[in-house]
């Protein structure tokens, strides 16, 4: 297996502290108003003198919705895609309307969401359940199917079960798919819960507070509110690449 490597680190940080100087110089250099693009100076004041209100903010979108609906989403996607193993009719009759559910926009489900189950956290979480069911479906039953012809032919030769093949082959071929769909709900998780704040929240939460200072032109604070989201998004994800990497070792991408 690839071990990490001190570059793996360091080049994103230089390249990252390039793009921060560059804005700052370009925002300070030519004047931009704070109204239009604010410098990464002023949006980390501004980070440091709200960390009340982010933290506030932080727990009613991602511990409270962000956080439950993955969970709920990707487990039942998981089990279902199981299920749809084992009874090909269902996996004929889901896919299809997962892929249709896939194309359905955000601000037209959430507002629904909403008004189903109330302007609290729940219907933020809801909106995550929705986004993160269906790519763990396809993903799931796409990776149960990964495993070659022979590898099952030599199951059953030993007189395996299904569920005897399911676990000691099928699953562990289908854990790239099942973390591949993991790290793309990680990211749709933090989108739908935000997005869904847009439409009804209490006086609380990132989108709620993008959506009010964008109001009052309050863009560092909005900026503030995306850094955010973009560290939390950073380190969900990478959590899961790190557990992909020890679950699925053997997978070729990984050796060198």
């Amino acid at each position: 297996m690839r071990k990490w490597q001190l570059s793996d680190i360091l080049y994103p940080i230089i390249f990252g502290i390039g793009v921060l100087a560059l804005w700052q110089a370009v925002v300070k250099g030519f004047g931009v108003p704070p109204v239009l693009l604010p410098a990464p100076t002023d949006i980390a004041a501004k980070f440091m003198s709200s960390l009340p209100i982010l933290w506030v903010d932080f727990v009613q979108t991602v511990i409270r919705a962000v956080i439950p609906g993955w969970i709920i989403g990707s487990l039942a996607g998981f089990l279902v895609a199981i299920l749809c193993d084992r009874i090909p009719f269902l996996r004929r009759g889901l896919l299809p309307l997962g892929n249709l559910v896939a194309a359905l926009p955000i601000v037209g489900m959430a507002p629904i969401l909403v008004m189903w189950f109330g302007f609290d956290w729940h219907s933020k979480a809801a909106m995550v359940v929705v986004m993160t069911f269906f790519p763990m479906l396809i993903n799931a039953t796409a990776g149960l199917q990964a495993s070659g012809h022979l590898e099952r032919d030599l199951m059953l030769s030993y007189g395996s079960s299904w569920w005897q093949t399911l676990l000691k082959l099928r699953l562990p071929a289908a854990m790239p798919f099942v973390f591949n769909a993991l790290k793309i709900n990680s990211t749709l998780a933090m989108i739908g819960a935000i997005v869904a704040e847009f439409f009804g929240t209490p006086t609380m939460g990132m989108g709620f507070r993008i959506s009010t200072e964008v109001g009052r032109l309050g863009l560092d604070m909005v900026w503030a509110e995306i850094a955010v989201a973009a560290i939390t998004g950073s380190v969900f994800y990478g959590l899961l690449v790190f557990l992909e990497r020890r679950v699925t070792f053997w997978h070729p991408s990984y050796r060198r």
